[in-house]
């Protein structure tokens, strides 16, 4: 069962994002967020969200987040006489089989400072005027969305320890220690984590400054240096011995595609859909 600081962590989150979505999608609110001539003369908005969308879709993230986080402690050690052999695993994984590197861990570790970029770009856009308070209070939520259902999805999957991380094969060095140390997550290394994060914070990047600069020459480069720090995530998260090629594609899949998936949500269903999620009821209402 949960711990009194898991339940009360998540029913933190859940008031955040309702109260952020109520805020938002109420044209009160907006009306004194923005000041009345702003209202009166509104200004096109390059992002929306809806309380009827983003209350339960919020909702639904946090109940898979809490099915995650569950799962994932509760993985067990696997016994030396229960781990998988080496043979078992894809023949283009086998190599990395064993492999352990302290400094690309650490690194790979301290790149999770990325994930603030797509916000930092946004709060400097909306400092220099070029979007109002709207769009990144908007922006922000679907970010954290994104953030938290990638997560919540890759601790389900991982938890079902499909193959063990690279460097639990180790037979000597510091990776051998590291592997005799380990705990059941170190049995869990399907899909990484990082790349599907890295993955996730390069297209929010990418689309925030397409969205806001839509004539802007550097549209590109933001898109190429987003998806290039991404891919070294991934490439660092190898090296290191903590996955696998394979769990780096995968990751970088499922962050592109949980991302996506998200904004076209907004973009598309916002006003022909309507979501609702309660206790073993999950539905939709579609609007013609």
């Amino acid at each position: 069962m949960f711990s009194g600081r898991f339940k009360s962590l998540f029913q933190a989150l859940f008031a955040v994002l309702c109260s952020a979505t109520l805020v938002l999608g109420t044209p009160d609110a907006s009306r004194n967020m923005l000041g009345a001539s702003l209202v009166d003369n509104p200004a096109p908005r390059h992002y929306e969200v809806s309380v009827r969308l983003d209350v339960p879709l919020s909702l639904g993230i946090v109940m898979t987040s809490v099915l995650g986080v569950y799962q994932y402690y509760g993985m067990s050690r696997i016994s030396s006489s229960d781990l998988k052999p080496k043979s078992e695993l894809l023949p283009w994984d086998r190599p990395f089989a064993g492999h352990y590197c302290g400094w690309a861990m650490t690194v790979s570790h301290y790149s999770g400072a990325l994930v603030v970029a797509p916000l930092a770009l946004a709060g400097y856009s909306w400092y220099k005027g070029d979007a109002d308070g709207h769009d990144f209070g908007a922006f922000t939520l679907m970010f954290v969305e994104a953030i938290a259902l990638q997560n919540a999805l890759n601790q389900i999957v991982r938890s079902t320890q499909l193959w063990p991380r690279p460097y639990i094969y180790a037979e000597r060095g510091e990776g051998r220690r590291k592997a005799e140390s380990a705990r059941g997550e170190a049995y869990g290394s399907f899909y990484s984590g990082h790349a599907s994060a890295a993955f996730t914070v390069a297209v929010f990047t990418g689309e925030w400054f397409s969205e806001i600069y839509p004539n802007s020459q550097y549209k590109s480069l933001v898109w190429a240096s987003s998806l290039t720090l991404a891919a070294a995530v991934g490439a660092l998260r190898v090296v290191a011995g903590k996955h696998y090629p394979t769990d780096v594609v995968v990751g970088s899949l499922m962050g592109t595609g949980v991302s996506l998936g998200v904004l076209k949500l907004h973009e598309l269903c916002k006003k022909n859909i309507s979501f609702w999620a309660i206790p073993g009821n999950i539905g939709a209402i579609f609007y013609f």
